[in-house]
């Protein structure tokens, strides 16, 4: 049922890790939507203990959060625990690359932190209306594939050929980390994270440790991720 049908106001949670920019969020929609926040939170443990706890119409989650927390994995959960909770994504990470899969993974809208607050504003009300929220750019890309009879991994840039956990893996390793590092990070073995390397290699058909630090880096780079 849409949450703007309901006669109290929606319950809020924020999933964020930073600080500053979750107090202006905040400030913005208790403003101009009239929300009540039920909670804070910026890693997925917490996030999972207040969905819980608070029941809130609706969560608001960055895709990267404190302690290599994965909104990607936060959205998984939720969907495997059946939690009747309408998710908006607010991230800063390239919609091209990450929309889609936000979208299959259970959330309701994607909008980018580069967008004016109207539209960030417009995004949280469609998704309070039972509807889903994506750009023109994403809604052309998404029935433009729907449209073709096949899809194969030659037509997709290199990097979206990566599952989401080799995605995360790569982001980290554009970020210097060691394997020890993501494998503690992620609450993986680092026998586990060497096979995702593996498997990152080979898709985007990278020959050395070297190239694969370099075109992680790269992408770090260039995506703001």
């Amino acid at each position: 049922m849409p949450i703007s049908a309901k006669s109290k106001p929606a319950r809020v949670l924020i999933v964020e890790d930073h600080p500053m920019f979750r107090e202006h969020l905040i400030q913005l929609i208790t403003r101009e939507i009239g929300v009540t926040i039920c909670g804070e939170a910026d890693n997925n443990r917490d996030a999972m203990i207040l969905l819980e706890k608070e029941k809130p119409d609706i969560a608001i989650v960055d895709l990267t959060l404190r302690g290599g927390s994965s909104g990607l994995e936060l959205l998984k959960d939720i969907k495997a625990l059946d939690l009747e909770v309408q998710v908006l994504v607010l991230s800063m990470h390239d919609e091209d690359l990450y929309a889609e899969r936000a979208l299959r993974a259970g959330a309701r809208g994607y909008i980018t932190k580069n967008e004016a607050s109207s539209e960030v504003v417009k995004a949280i009300r469609c998704v309070m209306a039972g509807e889903i929220y994506a750009s023109h750019r994403v809604t052309a890309r998404l029935l433009q594939r729907m449209s073709q009879k096949r899809t194969t991994a030659s037509t997709l840039a290199a990097v979206e050929t990566l599952a989401d956990r080799e995605l995360e893996v790569f982001q980290m390793l554009g970020r210097g980390k060691s394997t020890k590092d993501i494998a503690t990070a992620l609450n993986l073995g680092d026998s586990t994270v060497e096979t995702y390397r593996a498997r990152i290699k080979d898709k985007l058909q990278l020959r050395s440790a070297a190239e694969l630090y370099l075109r992680a880096g790269q992408w770090v780079r260039d995506n703001g991720a």
